[in-house]
């Protein structure tokens, strides 16, 4: 089959490589009709993961048709012909975590849980396409996947849904959701959302969704700015046009109090043009003295109002530096992370989708086979052409 492949830094190519096998019985093989390119992809081909190796077969957010089912998955659950979207997470349903629901804590699913403990002390669950340390899976930007725990992972989705409709319940959606869900938003509250890239855009819509009063998305991609915007009711924040820093600026649209709650929408990359330590921070990394940028960060400890919520959806790999961590104490601030549950909100939200309340479709921009995902991840990577997001049907 054909597969996106990473091949090193900011090098990866669409290559031949050999068919996904059953390996377990609990084990489907989906033929894959459509796949996304993730923001958290570029940490990938930036190569500020550890542990990715040369022809590691990338992307986790997948839907496709069940062409083949392992005989320890009952036909009730899962069969030939089956049209399901799969969570990025991969969950055994049967730990500690997963019956909790926190499926991206499965204790069962990461092969090398060794690897990953070693770095956060425990391992979080399995991911597809997003290296070794957590798992090795083989990713679904490829014509065929091996999908672990088919008897819980994959669910069925309505003929009459699109690909489109409902690609993003794999990741972007719920990732979304669960970060409005995890800012404990109230009534009323504003919202500050740092980021306007995809996951970004449904932290917002889901904000919304929850009850915000005010919501200001913060970015400085003209096309990001105007997505998050063309709701007609977020207010939006080009940090790069500004003279004032967003801190600033958000004293003065809140009276001085700050956000109720704050997003972190950007993760281990961020930009902060014009800030000093967003500038050392990239010293610091180019020079290999450290692993993320978090200056949105410590934008979000200092912003947020006194006894107020941060969530945190964006990705960080390792440790971080210079964090105003006295704020986060003396003002009495609560915070909230990790990788998502999807399989807790992906029957709410597909029934959000079913019902017309929201259409996921609206965050796409490029559409393309597999044989353009190296030209879509250079585009995506320097916001090029309008680009938020790319779909591929390989």
């Amino acid at each position: 089959m054909r597969a996106l492949c990473w091949h090193g830094k900011g090098d990866v190519r669409v290559d031949t490589v050999a068919d996904p096998v059953l390996l377990d019985d609990r084990d489907a093989i989906i033929k894959v009709t459509s796949t996304a390119i993730c923001g958290s992809d570029l940490h990938l081909l930036d190569g500020v993961m550890p542990t990715l190796e040369k022809g590691d077969i990338l992307g986790h957010e997948f839907m496709g048709e069940v062409v083949e089912v392992g005989s320890g998955v009952g036909a009730d659950t899962l069969k030939v012909g089956d049209r399901v979207v799969v969570p990025f997470t991969i969950a055994c349903g049967d730990c500690f975590f997963c019956k909790k629901g926190f499926t991206s804590c499965c204790d069962r699913s990461n092969p090398n849980e060794a690897v990953a403990r070693k770095l956060m002390g425990h391992s979080p669950s399995g991911l597809f396409g997003y290296t070794h340390m957590l798992g090795g899976y083989s990713g679904g930007q490829a014509e065929y996947v091996r999908v672990p725990y088919a008897d819980v992972g994959p669910f069925k989705v309505p003929d009459h849904l699109s690909d489109e409709k409902v690609l993003f319940l794999t990741d972007i959606f719920p990732t979304g959701y669960m970060a409005a869900e995890n800012a404990d938003i109230e009534e009323g509250d504003t919202v500050a959302v740092w980021g306007c890239g995809p996951v970004a855009q449904f932290a917002i819509r889901s904000a919304w969704m929850l009850g915000a009063g005010r919501v200001i998305a913060i970015d400085e991609v003209p096309e990001r700015l105007a997505l998050a915007a063309s709701d007609g009711k977020t207010e939006v924040i080009d940090f790069s046009k500004e003279s004032n820093g967003t801190y600033e600026i958000l004293m003065e649209k809140t009276a001085g109090r700050g956000p109720d709650r704050c997003i972190d929408a950007v993760g281990c990359e961020a930009a902060g043009h014009g800030s000093f330590d967003a500038f050392i921070d990239r010293v610091k990394m180019a020079l290999k003295l450290a692993t993320d940028r978090p200056h949105v960060v410590r934008e979000a400890f200092l912003s947020c109002r006194k006894a107020g919520s941060i969530s945190m959806p964006g990705v960080y790999g390792g440790y971080l530096d210079k964090i105003p961590f006295g704020a986060f104490v003396n003002k009495g601030l609560t915070l909230k992370s990790g990788q998502t549950h999807v399989h807790r909100y992906l029957p709410k939200l597909l029934d959000k989708i079913d019902k017309g309340e929201i259409d996921p479709s609206f965050i796409i921009t490029h559409r393309g086979t597999l044989d353009d995902a190296p030209e879509f991840y250079k585009t995506f990577l320097h916001r090029e052409d309008g680009c938020i997001k790319c779909v591929m049907n390989p």
